[in-house]
């Protein structure tokens, strides 16, 4: 189970209720602090999974939730958000809707209630809330395979809110011909409170939606059951409220009043339609009345900003799931055929480099040829010695591979032969594809190649030119080599 949060005090009703809830627990508890900074959450209740806590340092609900699943090691990574009530048979109704479910099957959705007031109306923003109990997709309780979250690359960070990263989500794992299922447990999803200007704030979703439009094209909205709603609405009012004041400047009195008049008309219907199944009490009417008049070019305004600023719409790749590196030349400064722990000595940054990984959910490893076995140099023990003291420095590692063999033995293992990155990415269950190779000779991007993962050269001083301009992805340090990888550019 993978929960983000930002510390809400809903977070503690949602404890409480899986702490009492009977029935077959989860392997692990992942909470995912996305809070800037605070003290750390301690969910010290009987009853739970198993809790671990990690931290994002406030990168945003698709962040929080990658770090999450990429810190699971389960076949299953059920997401729960942090204002939901899970039924008492949550837990029981989870394990049924997983259990026997056909491997083309990648995604199971429970199914959602929003409690509205019995004694009134509801307002505006408790009918907005309301509509997640029809959503499609939404990760309020969605349980993902991880292999299909790793063949994707997880939640895509360019969208900044919790709106719109689940649908765009779900089309790019539907893409990869696999279905998404409903399941038959339930979820309680209250109405937050919320102040009278949050359904200004929310307007800017309307620049995600055009990277939703870029990404998957202009049938999104079919594909992810997400209406169109009323931009085109509020592009007219806002284009009438313009004219208005234009012509106004350029003195033309008629023109600008009947601009005003279409402007004024557009903006009293739309405070009317949600004005009039709500409460209707003052505080309510004024709020519509106000925002009403702020939506309109409040939602044409980050529409626009959105054209521009996703004017070039990738497919999002995410982070890989491994990243290897070489150890001599790259981890290390290269001391040939060194059996002396005392000389393992790290290149500047590398510390920092892997912790960076590691922070995002991303596992490391090490493949070494160590040649000097082979030929009597060093012993496998001298190597075993060095290897605990790297990763004493460096560590921890998720693999370390070896091969102890020399050019002329024809193993499978020796760089540039592809054998220890598979081994490596069989060890952890990785798809090579998701795999990167991060060395300082051609030797280490040729293995990469080979087991269908990428390379990354990081030159030396004694790197050959013809292998630097042979590789096809290369950083001048480790460091810009691990930039490189955060960015998605692998």
């Amino acid at each position: 189970m993978v929960v983000p949060t930002i510390g809400r005090p809903s977070l503690h009703v949602l404890l409480d209720a899986l702490a009492a809830a009977p029935g077959p627990r989860p392997g692990e508890l992942i909470l995912v602090d996305d809070r800037p900074d605070g003290e750390p959450l301690r969910p010290d209740r009987a009853g739970l999974p198993p809790v671990r806590v990690v931290r994002t340092g406030g990168g945003g609900p698709a962040r929080a939730r990658n770090l999450g699943w990429r810190t699971a090691r389960t076949e299953w990574i059920a997401f729960l958000d942090d204002d939901v009530v899970p039924d008492p048979d949550w837990y029981e109704r989870l394990a049924q809707d997983l259990a026997d479910l056909p491997p083309d099957v990648a995604g199971s959705q429970g199914r959602v209630r929003v409690p509205l007031p019995a004694d009134r109306r509801p307002t505006d923003w408790e009918r907005g809330t309301a509509g997640l109990a029809t959503s499609s997709w939404i990760t309020a309780d969605l349980a993902y395979r991880r292999a299909a979250l790793a063949a994707v690359g997880g939640f895509d960070e360019r969208f900044p809110r919790a709106f719109r990263e689940d649908s765009d989500l779900a089309l790019r794992v539907m893409d990869t011909g696999a279905r998404l299922v409903r399941g038959q447990r339930w979820i309680t999803h209250p109405v937050r409170p919320v102040d009278r200007w949050v359904s200004v704030r929310v307007q800017a979703g309307n620049a995600d939606d055009v990277l939703m439009r870029r990404l998957h094209g202009p049938d999104w909205r079919r594909r992810a059951d997400a209406p169109l709603g009323r931009r085109p609405q509020h592009m007219a009012v806002t284009a009438a409220g313009l004219a208005a004041v234009g012509f106004a400047l350029t003195r033309r009195p008629r023109a600008a009043a009947a601009a005003a008049a279409a402007w004024l008309a557009g903006t009293a219907e739309f405070a009317w339609r949600r004005i009039e199944p709500g409460p209707r009490d003052r505080a309510e009417v004024t709020t519509m009345a106000v925002t009403s008049a702020l939506i309109p070019p409040l939602a044409t305004w980050h529409w626009l900003r959105g054209v521009v600023k996703h004017r070039r719409g990738t497919r999002w790749r995410g982070l890989p799931d491994l990243v290897l590196f070489d150890r001599d030349g790259t981890l290390v400064h290269d001391y040939p055929y060194n059996g002396d722990p005392d000389w393992v000595r790290p290149v500047d940054g590398a510390k920092e480099a892997l912790d960076r990984l590691r922070e995002r959910g991303v596992r490391v490893g090490v493949v070494s040829n160590q040649s000097g076995v082979a030929r009597g140099i060093i012993t496998a023990e001298q190597v075993d010695a060095c290897m605990r003291r790297l990763t004493e420095l460096l560590g921890p590692f998720d693999t370390l591979q070896i091969c102890p063999h020399g050019p002329d033995d024809g193993c499978v293992c020796r760089k540039p032969a592809p054998g220890m990155v598979k081994a490596a990415c069989a060890e952890l269950d990785v798809d090579p594809a998701r795999c990167v190779v991060v060395g300082d000779i051609g030797a280490d991007v040729e293995a990469a190649a080979a087991a269908g993962a990428v390379g990354i050269l990081v030159p030396t001083p004694v790197t050959r030119r013809q292998e630097v301009e042979a590789a096809p992805r290369r950083a001048p340090t480790l460091a810009e080599a691990v930039d490189d990888v955060l960015a998605g550019e692998w």
